[in-house]
């Protein structure tokens, strides 16, 4: 009655309207202030030791839902909405989703901001406020175009602190601006995610999609995430961009130190920083120069942010383990160079090790280098990760720490990923295991009892149905393509990128579509359902989204074909995209090279709506399948060892393959057969002129290694489809052994390990 009172008052406040009066739009930005107000009650989580959270992105998507859930009000504000005409669902599809985020990195710093408030833990985010994001992925000619992402207007999260800070370059100072995004934990209190600006960006410098001025950083500084790098000035743009976060964030740091009066000497009794990935690593030496220049000596000032500083590894591909040229350095932020420079001396006196060197011979400093050396915690995100940095990428690092090394499996926070995207599977959890899981998600593991029950097998498969005619329907209103519901629901939603390998998916839709111009047709009909953006100078992966969307015109439109397979490619796939797919799905597909994929979180989210994997022994995979059993889940592929091995050995060789396989060779020629060139179009030849060349040639993340393996396995997953109550078996095995896969249980184990914040 209450809460009914609040939302009439302020129809009547900002509109001078009754409730029912409003429009969708008038009832959004009534709900968003109630929740503002609600969450402005809410007391900021305190303790002696705090957390902050740097991170590049964050991918925290739509709010509204989520925080509806987590202040415990959603089923009353749904109810109230209903009884004056609305639908809870179509006021929150109004909301923008904010662009702060690309993929799996992004997600998974804010899953972690949700659960450790949740845990009441002191803890803040600190990035930084992107005005267009990554970019809107947009297809014309079936190819990808990258337009601006704007989402900041007047009904925003963002809140304004006044705060702000004056960051020095070397030919200018920028003074940041704070905002504050309220992060709510479930049923209790807040945290910040801290979010830095600066007053002079200009959004109108954009032209032509997303190209702007890279070298004018007055006006670009904070208009994108991630900047095409493949140029000096995308380089520079980007260092300057993680210098603007890393000295904000130290200030504010040090500036809450202040105000609570206690000395920067103490700066590690009190403070934990996690650095999450290497865009971050500038902290380090910024902390120390900010120290310094309270009086503090360089050798304390390293002992001090040595005993801060904490560092997550999330991948062993080298593009992600940024190096930045000395010049670079001297160019744009020269005050860190001797700073720099005293650490890789340090560095130097613990191992003359060229490997572990911060400074190499070509003068390339290494961020990640650094954050071992001078950082107090090092962990990988999932068992075989980490045992990998352990053994191979990063062993003379651990020869030299072994005490500093980690794992922390990855997690998702349920309470996105179940209790907002998929009400129903929700409310039948409930109505069979009580309500424990959300607040203690091994609680899950009690679905057990019900699998040889029959009732609940056959609702398990229904709910899913229901969320698959849901996205039907959604898919068709955005955009207008026609899917069949009874098929099964292939589903491989990540970001484009070869070693995750889309394209050996391309090679078994490839397989299954000429296997059904022979008369050969699959046990149950299937749709394969992609979601992936490309980095703009990614050329590759756009011309694996071009074969992609050229198969979907091809297979679609084909008749014959279209009765048992069709493909799909979903336009801008982002959060709120994923929260429809992965209710829906049938399969989950985990393909990436085994050693290549550090943890992967998609996979959690399908497991806990449902979905089987079908996958590589490759990051959290193996938990999965340890969890769940051989008979519940799909693995193929060579293990990460072989792969590791043909790496070391340089003895993989595609065309080998494809000259002594047929079979093979059909798939892979078939990206340059006339069906496909004429779908193509004159303009999109050459893309799969390329990707066909890189399969022949090169290969680099061994897509033909696995496929034949890949087919099989799917052929017999697609067979087991058909026996319903089995399939619901395994589905009901995978949600109770999801529980493990919680960011809550992730966060836990950082706070017990790495932050002891209470």
């Amino acid at each position: 009655m209450l809460l009914e009172k609040q939302l009439e008052t302020l129809s009547q406040k900002g509109y001078g309207k009754a409730l029912k009066e409003l429009s969708n739009e008038e009832v959004y930005a009534v709900l968003l202030h109630l929740v503002k107000d609600l969450t402005e009650e809410k007391p900021l989580i305190d303790g002696e030791r705090k957390v902050y959270y740097f991170s590049a992105e964050f991918l925290i998507g739509k709010l509204m839902s989520n925080n509806l859930i987590n202040l415990g009000i959603r089923k009353d504000v749904k109810d109230i909405l209903e009884k004056n005409g609305f639908s809870l669902s179509e006021i929150e599809e109004i909301e923008n989703e904010p662009s702060l985020g690309n993929g799996g990195l992004g997600r998974l710093a804010a899953c972690f901001l949700d659960s450790i408030a949740t845990l009441d833990l002191p803890g803040d985010g600190v990035g930084l406020n992107y005005h267009l994001g990554l970019f809107k992925q947009t297809f014309k000619d079936k190819k990808q175009y990258e337009m601006p992402n704007p989402w900041i207007d007047e009904n925003t999260w963002l809140n304004k602190t006044g705060k702000s800070y004056l960051v020095e370059y070397k030919d200018f100072a920028l003074r940041s601006r704070l905002y504050d995004i309220d992060v709510l934990g479930y049923k209790g209190n807040k945290n910040k995610l801290h979010l830095f600006d600066i007053d002079s960006v200009d959004e109108a410098i954009v032209k032509d999609g997303i190209s702007f001025d890279k070298e004018n950083v007055l006006k670009n500084l904070t208009l994108f995430l991630y900047p095409d790098d493949s140029d000096e000035e995308g380089k520079k743009l980007r260092l300057y961009q993680q210098y603007f976060m890393v000295s904000s964030g130290a200030q504010m740091i040090l500036e809450d130190l202040r105000k609570k009066k206690i000395d920067l000497r103490d700066l590690a009794k009190h403070v934990a920083i996690q650095i999450n990935d290497t865009h971050p690593s500038l902290i380090i030496p910024e902390l120390i120069r900010l120290m310094m220049k309270e009086g503090i000596t360089i050798k304390e000032a390293i002992r001090i942010v040595s005993k801060t500083c904490a560092y997550t590894n999330h991948t062993i591909l080298a593009e992600a383990l940024e190096k930045w040229p000395m010049h670079y350095l001297e160019e744009i932020v020269p005050q860190l160079i001797p700073i720099i420079e005293a650490l890789d001396a340090v560095a130097g006196e613990r191992s003359r090790n060229e490997k572990t060197a911060i400074i190499d011979k070509d003068q390339l400093v290494h961020m990640a280098s650094m954050d071992i050396h001078f950082g107090y915690a090092i962990n990988g995100v999932a068992a075989i990760h980490t045992d990998i940095l352990k053994n191979t990428e990063l062993k003379d690092f651990y020869d030299l720490y072994p005490s500093k090394f980690n794992n922390k499996t990855n997690g998702i926070t349920f309470r996105r990923w179940l209790l907002s995207c998929n009400e129903e599977l929700t409310d039948f959890i409930d109505s069979l295991i009580g309500e424990g899981y959300k607040e203690d998600a091994s609680k899950l593991d009690e679905l057990l009892k019900f699998i040889n029950d029959d009732k609940v097998l056959n609702e398990l498969l229904s709910i899913k149905d229901k969320k698959k005619a849901d996205f039907v329907k959604y898919i068709k209103d955005k955009e207008d393509i026609d899917l069949n519901k009874d098929s099964i629901f292939d589903i491989q939603i990540k970001r484009l990128h070869e070693y995750k390998r889309q394209q050996m998916n391309v090679l078994s839709i490839i397989h299954q579509y000429l296997e059904i111009k022979k008369g050969h047709y699959p046990a149950h009909p299937i749709t394969c359902i992609f979601g992936a953006k490309a980095a703009p100078a990614y050329i590759l992966a756009k011309d694996i989204i071009h074969t992609i969307l050229c198969l979907q015109s091809l297979i679609n439109n084909d008749p014959e074909v279209n009765k048992y397979l069709r493909v799909v490619m979903v336009e801008n796939y982002n959060v709120t995209y994923a929260e429809k797919i992965i209710p829906a799905a049938d399969f989950s597909e985990q393909i990436s090279l085994a050693s290549k994929e550090a943890s992967g979180t998609g996979n959690m989210k399908l497991m806990l709506n449902g979905a089987i994997t079908i996958g590589t022994d490759d990051g959290a995979n193996v938990e999965i399948h340890q969890l769940v059993g051989d008979e519940n889940i799909y693995v193929f592929g060579k293990d990460s060892d072989t792969v590791i091995a043909h790496y070391e050995n340089e003895d993989y060789s595609s065309a080998k393959i494809l000259e002594e396989d047929e079979d093979i060779r059909e798939l892979v020629d078939f990206i340059v057969s006339d069906e496909m060139k004429e779908i193509s179009g004159k303009d999109g030849i050459e893309s799969l002129e390329r990707l066909h060349h890189d399969l022949w040639t090169k290969d680099w993340f061994m897509a033909l290694l696995d496929v034949k393996d890949y087919i099989k396995t799917k052929q017999q997953a697609i067979e087991d489809y058909s026996n319903r109550r089995v399939w619901a078996q395994k589905m009901l095995i995978n949600i109770a052994k999801a529980g493990y896969f919680s960011s809550d249980r992730t966060i836990a184990q950082y706070n017990e390990d790495i932050w002891k914040l209470k």
